[in-house]
């Protein structure tokens, strides 16, 4: 029961953060609409949680978009607050994820082999 109940939060942040991102309401603008919540992991006591996201551009803006994301974590887990009926809000921690990189980049070599 406990897994299904935490795959049932991992679920339902991912969805709130990615529309918070969409939505705009995160206001630094270095934060657009090139970030994706690819996933999140949440730990068993619920109070701590990793978002992976996927931040498109060079690698310079990808670590400032990343530093942006974690400086404003508090405010995204304060809205989070608001938004769903948890005892602990979880505390928030801001990943990058290449994986969609990673895939173009095999992708591109396995073009390149048919070739």
């Amino acid at each position: 029961m406990q897994e299904i109940r935490k795959k049932k939060i991992e679920s339902l942040l991912r969805e709130k953060i990615s529309a918070m991102v969409l939505m705009g309401e995160l206001k630094d603008p270095r934060i657009n609409e090139l970030v994706t919540v690819m996933d999140v992991s949440i730990a068993k006591d619920l109070r701590d949680a990793k978002i992976y996201v996927s931040i498109m551009g060079v690698e310079e803006t990808k670590k400032q978009i990343l530093e942006t994301l974690n400086h404003a974590a508090g405010f995204v887990q304060k809205l989070l607050g608001r938004r769903i009926r948890l005892r602990y809000t979880p505390r928030l921690t801001f990943f990058r994820d290449d994986s969609i990189e990673k895939g173009f980049h095999i992708d591109r070599l396995l073009k390149d082999l048919e070739t």
